[in-house]
């Protein structure tokens, strides 16, 4: 079996490294400023942002159950990792606890990978899920404004999101004009490149563009003088070394904060990792299905090394990986190599590196934080219904306001209350019931009471179960609710059985009412 595994990886690498190496040195063009702006937003060095990134390249690519994405740091987790650093006292040893966490959290990554729990990440609802997205994009802008405008960053260090919003009239009284020129125009470049007429322009990642002129610009304006020192406007990229950083010492006395960011860590870097690959794998143009426990394990073992020297919390990251497809990769080797040309980077070109403004990185920051947080996103959310805007506002602002932890909870909370009020049973939340009819050329599968995201699981398998069949009848004609969570994934398990030569067939909706227009609104008998 293993023999066969490793002529299968050296048969895929023959056939695909080509198209896989333009790919991952495209990727990590991108990825390159992405990882010093992210390990510096979470309070790291920001070459370990660099560091992370080369071992999910180098290492977790060779085993991972996910072809097409790319492992490294995710904006997604900076409100949390920062957060952890800062409560174990910011610095040198906030950063060492912080990767003794992210050690604990790698080595459950693997177990719950093992114990193949990966399926439990459609118990969340997703317009929670998107809340948790936004509030995050939020509190990623409300610090990177700041260092956008050449803020002293001392001065920010303990301040929470809100005041940090409260803070920005101040900030733009008292802006630095060369760091502000930098990083409006690197948001120029981001917003305006994609929509350049000429394709083959659009090819160079935006990315490298702004990297390119904003050190073009530091260099016109001077910011390297010692004028500037005190806004430290350009990379402190710190020192990369192999050693072993981790501190287990301090943890005892915080034992409280340890445990939160231990599951913050465990659950929101799993979540992100888990949706990002069924993302993924409805772009794959091969239509691959991601082994999502065997790559629950290659994240958590990548997570371990990371935090064993010195490197951030690393998940499957959509924009990067999003970039990989469109470029032509085709195999995990695209990660691969995307892992070998940082390596490239970080042993020949330090001294340009550190000519990068930060202004540039918190422009990209920013640019991500304002697609997480965007119009669109509350748009979205409230073309779905009033009910799922209601937990895509409350898990935003409880995550703002309070932490993210509290903040999904608080989203599934309220979804529970609402499918409670409709009706739905104690015992239908956690069970649905149904009957097979089985003719030779389809398999009906009819559903009693409710399906919503707490029962999803076990519908998900009696469907995946009949998979073999041409044509799977779902009637819901019988049930009492169909929550949006639930449709949007039978949705999704449709276009895969369709890519199969399998169709699925949904009829019985006709008499529920619909929360809108939309066709995954969450529907329910009148």
């Amino acid at each position: 079996m293993k023999n066969t595994r490793i002529l299968s990886r050296i048969s895929e690498f023959k056939h695909n490294w080509k198209s896989d190496l333009l790919s991952g040195f495209v990727v990590s063009l991108v990825a390159l400023p992405l990882c010093l702006g992210i390990a510096g937003a979470s309070s790291f060095p920001p070459v370990m942002g660099i560091l992370t990134a080369i071992i999910g390249g180098l290492f977790v690519s060779l085993f991972s159950g996910s072809p097409m994405t790319i492992k490294g740091p995710a904006a997604g987790l900076i409100v949390i990792v920062a957060g952890c650093v800062e409560g174990f006292g910011g610095g040198g040893l906030g950063w060492e606890l912080t990767l003794a966490v992210g050690l604990v959290a790698g080595l459950l990554q693997i177990i719950l990978g093992y114990l193949k729990v990966a399926r439990l990440a459609d118990v969340f609802p997703l317009s929670a899920v998107h809340g948790l997205l936004a509030a995050i994009g939020i509190i990623i802008i409300s610090r990177q404004f700041h260092l956008l405008l050449g803020e002293d960053p001392t001065i920010l260090v303990g301040h929470s999101p809100i005041e940090l919003l409260l803070m920005f009239p101040q900030a733009l009284h008292q802006f630095n004009t060369s760091v502000l020129l930098i990083g409006l125009t690197s948001l120029f470049i981001l917003y305006v490149w994609p929509l350049i007429p000429i394709k083959s322009l659009r090819k160079i990642p935006a990315s490298l563009i702004v990297i390119i002129s904003s050190i073009a610009m530091a260099a016109q304006l001077h910011l390297s003088d010692p004028e500037f020192a005190q806004l430290k406007p350009l990379v402190n990229l710190g020192e990369l070394s192999l050693s072993l950083h981790f501190n287990f010492d301090g943890l005892w006395q915080h034992p409280f904060h340890f445990m939160e960011y231990v599951l913050l860590f465990l659950i929101i870097g799993s979540l992100e990792a888990l949706l990002s690959n069924k993302a993924v794998d409805l772009m794959d143009p091969f239509k691959r299905r991601s082994d999502n426990n065997q790559d629950l394990k290659a994240i958590g073992a990548g997570n371990i090394l990371s935090s064993l020297l010195g490197g951030l919390p690393m998940i499957s990251e959509i924009a990067r990986s999003t970039s990989n497809i469109l470029n032509g990769g085709r195999s995990r080797y695209a990660n691969f190599f995307h892992g070998v040309f940082l390596l490239v980077y970080v042993l020949l070109l330090i001294p340009i590196i550190k000519l990068i403004p930060v202004a540039a990185l918190s422009a990209m920051l920013i640019y991500i934080g304002l697609k997480l947080a965007s119009a669109k996103e509350f748009r979205n959310a409230w073309a779905i219904g009033k009910d799922q805007f209601a937990i895509f506002f409350i898990t935003l602002l409880v995550s703002f306001l309070t932490d993210l932890l509290l903040g999904v909870l608080s989203g599934i909370l309220l979804e529970f209350i609402f499918h409670s009020t409709r009706g739905m049973g104690f015992k239908q939340a956690f069970k649905a019931t149904m009957h097979v009819n089985e003719t030779e050329d389809s398999v009906t599968l009819a559903f009693d009471n409710a399906i919503v995201f707490t029962n999803l699981l076990g519908v998900k398998k009696i469907i995946r179960a009949n998979a073999s069949a041409k044509q799977v009848v779902i009637d819901l004609s019988r049930t009492s609710m169909v929550d949006h969570t639930s449709l949007e994934t039978i949705e999704r398990i449709r276009e895969e059985f369709h890519t199969k030569g399998s169709s699925i067939t949904i009829v019985g909706l006709d008499e529920h009412k619909r929360l809108s227009k939309h066709t995954h609104s969450t529907a329910y008998k009148k």
